[in-house]
Formats: structure tokens, C-alpha cells, sequence
């Protein structure tokens, strides 16, 4: 092999670092971003949320954390449409701009106290700015990555979550030192302001790196998609079923761990940062654990690794539940987080990989982008809400694990099918 051949398959170490950091920070703001909304759910239900009854208030703030969730599978297709014509990088820097104009407006935003209804009305502004730029981030952030590699798809595809999960780390972090060294009338008072403040001074550094990498090679080889949306519905609806069904566990998983600081509050009646420290901790783990599991998947192969963790989060969510209801403390809590955390990095850390395997190169992003964004919406926006329902209906406290044991079966099944059909 002569070493042209060798400079163009395999990418610097400098130009690996460059195509990591430019799709890492900008996908962990984004997410940071909707996980800092999650973690002060509590406190944002009663600074824009007022009502008599404070589990009405803090339904209405999960309601509007799904609603706006309702935007993505819009965001998907005219995003995710715009990587596969214009490029993947073109289309990383519409969504961080626009993420950051959300971040923005929680930021500043006054009070339901200071201005009345507007005050919800521009929360849920924000929230659809928000689902709009994340919908359009999946496709083309992860096509970015394994469009840089052709031979470790996997390890690439995963800093799709080393970002999301350094964003839990990040917002997690902020929720430990807030509500240890702030009271409760200086939280709700200025202090949940400042993540929010802290995530507008990511956007333009992930906006300049962005805009110093090159292009994927592979879509320069294919060159611009001429009608990826029509392509997806008309040759590919089957596939994007297909990859639809193995987002919902994923989606699931993370937003019931998304929901561990409120339920220690409101079900274990635990300290709110102790909810946050097992959050933070359970970062720690999809952070580095999602590209090493990927990393595994380019050796083992991705079906056996997300098969059998679809079963483990099957068989071990009940009793998981179980025992911290029995024992409520910080070591239980982290415990559950802990293994939630380490199971869905394995799952999630396979996935994105798989998920650009199943479309071609020319509905890729948009093929993704719809996919997670339609199971995002109805697994995972909604889970938090589903949660606390469920726990309202059954009057069980560890209805949560009864979401995630069906929603596990659901991918399980679906990925049996991918397995036989597509030979992944």
C-alpha cells in the first residue's frame, strides 16, 4: 500500500482529535442544555409553573420538557435533509447556533411572578429552539463521525455520547454545588440561572472548532443527496421502522435516569443533591464507557452487545427499583444510577454505529435524524411525565422499572428482526 493511499484512509492524530472535539463539545452543549431544564424541574415548576398543587405544577414542567419534544421530528427532516445536500458540517453549525439562541432565552428570561404568562409562553419558546437544534445534531454529528472512519465506526460513532454524557457530568455537577452551597431562597432566586449562563459560553467555542474541520471524506466521494426525504419514505420506510425500534430503549433509559434527582426528592424523600451526585457519577460512566463499548463492537460485532443488554435492563430494572425503595440512601441511588448508566453506555455506545449502517450514505442523516427523533419524542420526552404518572396510577413506587422493562422488550424484538434481515 503506498503511503498516499495510507495519508488518505487513515486520518491524523491531530485530524482524529480535531473531528472527535468538533462533534463532542458541540453535541454535550446541546444536551447540557436539555438536561439542565430536567435537573431544576423542581424549581423551574415553581418560578414559571404556580398552582395550588405542587405535583400539578411539576407535571406542567415535565409536560412542557415533552411538548416541546413535538418539534423534533420536524427539526429531523429539515436538518437532517440539509446535511445530506449541503454536508454534515454545514449542518452542525445551523444546529449549534441555534441551540444556543435557546440556551439564551432561559437564561434571561424573568419570572412567572415578574411578567405572568409570558413567562411560561417564552419556556416553551425556548424548549422548541432547543428540540429543533438537538434533532437536526443526532443525524449529522453522527454521520460526521463515521463518515471519518472506515474501519472504527464504532469507537468514532460513540463520542456521540462521550458528548451526552460529559453533559450530564456537566449539568449534574452544576446540581450538586448549587443546591449544597445555595438555600433554597437564593436557588430559586438567581442560582438556577447560572448553567444556563455557563452553557451560552460553550456555543462559540463549539462553533469554532466546528467551523475549522474539513467535510466527511465519504460525502465528498457521494457528493450532494438530491431528495433524501422522498428516498427515505419511498425505498427505505422499512428501514427507518427498524431504527426507530432500537433508539426506544436508549431514549428510554436516559431520560428515566434524567428523572433520579426528582424521583429522590418527591418518592425517597432524599436530599436534592443527592439525586445529582448519582447523576453526576452515572455521567462519568456513559462518558468514557460509550466509546469503549463501541471500540468492543468494531472487534465483537454490535448485535450481541445491544441483544444482550436489552435483556439485562429487561430482567434487573424491577428489582433494582426494589431495593432502593427498601434501602433510601446515597450508596442505593448511585447503585441503580450507576448500573442504569453502565448498561445503557453499552447499549447507547453501540448504537449510533448500527443505526448509520442501516441507511446509505445518502438518506444517512436524515434517515437517523427522523428515527431518533421520532422515538424520542413518544420513549423518551415523555418519560419523566410517564414516570411520575404511573407512580400517581399504581400507587407503586417502583412503576418507573415497569417503562423501562417494556420499553426494553420493544428494542429487543426489533433488533432480533434487523438481525435476520439486514445480516448486521
Amino acid at each position: 500500500m503506498s503511503s498516499t493511499t495510507v495519508a488518505r484512509g487513515t486520518p491524523r492524530q491531530a485530524s482524529t482529535f480535531k473531528v472527535l472535539a468538533a462533534a463532542s463539545i458541540g453535541n454535550a452543549l446541546e444536551w447540557y442544555d436539555i438536561l439542565i431544564y430536567g435537573y431544576f424541574a423542581v424549581t423551574i415548576s415553581k418560578l414559571f409553573f404556580p398552582t395550588a398543587d405542587p405535583t400539578t405544577a411539576l407535571l406542567l414542567t415535565f409536560g412542557t420538557f415533552g411538548v416541546s419534544y413535538l418539534v423534533r421530528p420536524l427539526g429531523a427532516l429539515v436538518l437532517g435533509a440539509y446535511a445530506d445536500k449541503a454536508g454534515r458540517k454545514s449542518a452542525m453549525l445551523v444546529s449549534i447556533v441555534i441551540m444556543t439562541a435557546g440556551t439564551g432565552l432561559m437564561a434571561v428570561m424573568p419570572t412567572y411572578a415578574s411578567v405572568g404568562i409570558a413567562a411560561p409562553i417564552a419556556v416553551l419558546v425556548a424548549r422548541l429552539l432547543q428540540g429543533f437544534a438537538v434533532a437536526g445534531e443526532f443525524g449529522s454529528a453522527t454521520a460526521f463521525l463515521v463518515e471519518h472512519s472506515k474501519t472504527r465506526k464504532g469507537f468514532f460513532a460513540g463520542f456521540q455520547w462521550f458528548g451526552q454524557g460529559l453533559a450530564a457530568v456537566l449539568a449534574s455537577f452544576f446540581g450538586v454545588i448549587l443546591t449544597a452551597w445555595l438555600t433554597p431562597e437564593q436557588l430559586a432566586s438567581w442560582g438556577w440561572r447560572i448553567p444556563f449562563l455557563f452553557g451560552m459560553l460553550i456555543g462559540p467555542i463549539g462553533l469554532y472548532i466546528r467551523k475549522h474541520v474539513n467535510e466527511t471524506p465519504e460525502f465528498r466521494e457521494q457528493g450532494p443527496a438530491k431528495a433524501p426525504v422522498r428516498d427515505l419514505f419511498v425505498t427505505q420506510w422499512d428501514r427507518l421502522l427498524m431504527c426507530i425500534g432500537i433508539v426506544i430503549l436508549s431514549t428510554s433509559s436516559n431520560y428515566i435516569i434524567l428523572y433520579m434527582p426528582t424521583y429522590a426528592i418527591r418518592q425517597l424523600h432524599l436530599p436534592q443533591t443527592l439525586g445529582f451526585i448519582a447523576t453526576m457519577i452515572g455521567g462519568v460512566l456513559l462518558t468514557f464507557g460509550a466509546p469503549y463499548f463501541g471500540h468492543l463492537s468494531d472487534r465483537f460485532g454490535r448485535m450481541p452487545m445491544m441483544i444482550g443488554v436489552s435483556v439485562l435492563f429487561a430482567v434487573s430494572a424491577y428489582p433494582a427499583f426494589v431495593g432502593l425503595l427498601a434501602y433510601p440512601s446515597l450508596f442505593s441511588i448511585i447503585a441503580i444510577v450507576c448500573w442504569l448508566s453502565l448498561l445503557k453506555a453499552v447499549y447507547s455506545g453501540v448504537l449510533p454505529a448500527t443505526m448509520a449502517e442501516i441507511f446509505p450514505i445518502s438518506t444517512r442523516s436524515t434517515g437517523m435524524a427522523l428515527a431518533y427523533n421520532t422515538a424520542v419524542p413518544i420513549f423518551g420526552g415523555f418519560a419523566p411525565f410517564i414516570a411520575a404518572w404511573l407512580i400517581a396510577e399504581t400507587g407503586s413506587q417502583a412503576a418507573p422499572s415497569f417503562y423501562l422493562i417494556g420499553t426494553s422488550l420493544i428494542s429487543l424484538v426489533v433488533l432480533l428482526v434487523i438481525r435476520a434481515r439486514l445480516k448486521l
